[in-house]
């Protein structure tokens, strides 16, 4: 079994967001907020948690942000003092965490397979995991990485069952049966992100020149393809998840956050 503390987690935050323009005009989705904290950095978290300390991020629109965050990022959460003098500065209680992370520019306009195949020269093992930057889950990625040995695939997915974005109704002559708001939707799953790959399945079914060849879609030219080969596994998640699309669903996991009951915490 592969050790899971030495694996790297491909991090897909090149997007441009456009569903929720209220937050991502200035600054690309994966950092928007959730409770004061970009939500890359909470994905980046559920990770850690079980072992896995090096991220690759592919960037893509505004990366400078990303890029800014990181470099930065012991001066967001500690105490400064600043010498006005010198330049100098000191880090009271400093915050760090006990990661490794490759920032990658792949191209503004890149679609995601030929994201994760730029950045494969970063990947040092034959197995990595990779992601949506945003979209956070209560998943054991002990156990993601377990289903996807198991099953002997190239590929798995995280197969999850979203809570619609609208109430349900029954009506009963003109009446309401019952009102059940954002029920979970039970009969078909979807590709929650949270993947396992082995690298050499982008050889095969990857762009050759992903440079150049920036219009390889992850989800339709390779995992399709993976997927009518039979090399393209699920692992059924039960638990929370939830990705970050909208304004209203950016309030709802910030309300979860707040009440200190956010699923992908525990």
């Amino acid at each position: 079994m592969s050790d899971i503390k030495q694996m790297e987690a491909v991090i897909l935050c090149g997007g441009l967001g456009t569903r929720l323009r209220e937050e991502t005009e200035f600054k690309p989705k994966p950092m928007v907020e959730i409770g004061g904290y970009p939500i890359v950095w909470h994905i980046m978290k559920r990770y850690a948690r079980y072992g896995v300390r090096r991220f690759i991020l592919c960037l893509g629109y505004r990366g400078d942000v990303i890029r800014d965050y990181f470099l930065n990022y012991r001066y967001h959460y500690s105490d400064l003092t600043i010498s006005m003098k010198t330049g100098s500065v000191t880090v009271h209680d400093q915050q760090d965490e006990d990661w490794e992370i490759v920032l990658a520019e792949t191209g503004a306009l890149t679609q995601t397979g030929s994201r994760i195949a730029q950045v494969l020269p970063h990947v040092k093992g034959e197995r990595f995991f990779a992601t949506y930057g945003d979209g956070v889950a209560q998943i054991d990625i002990g156990e993601l990485l377990q289903h996807h040995i198991d099953k002997r695939c190239l590929a798995t997915l995280t197969a999850v069952h979203p809570s619609s974005r609208y109430g349900e109704i029954q009506i009963n002559n003109g009446h309401v049966d019952y009102f059940t708001e954002k029920p979970q939707v039970s009969n078909d799953a979807i590709n929650g992100g949270y993947f396992v790959f082995e690298k050499t399945l982008f050889s095969e079914y990857g762009p050759k020149n992903p440079k150049i060849e920036c219009d390889v879609i992850l989800e339709i030219d390779i995992l399709e393809k993976l997927a009518a080969n039979n090399q393209l596994a699920a692992y059924e998640l039960s638990d929370f998840w939830q990705c970050m699309d909208t304004y209203r669903e950016m309030k709802l996991l910030n309300s979860l956050w707040d009440s200190g009951e956010a699923p992908w915490t525990l």
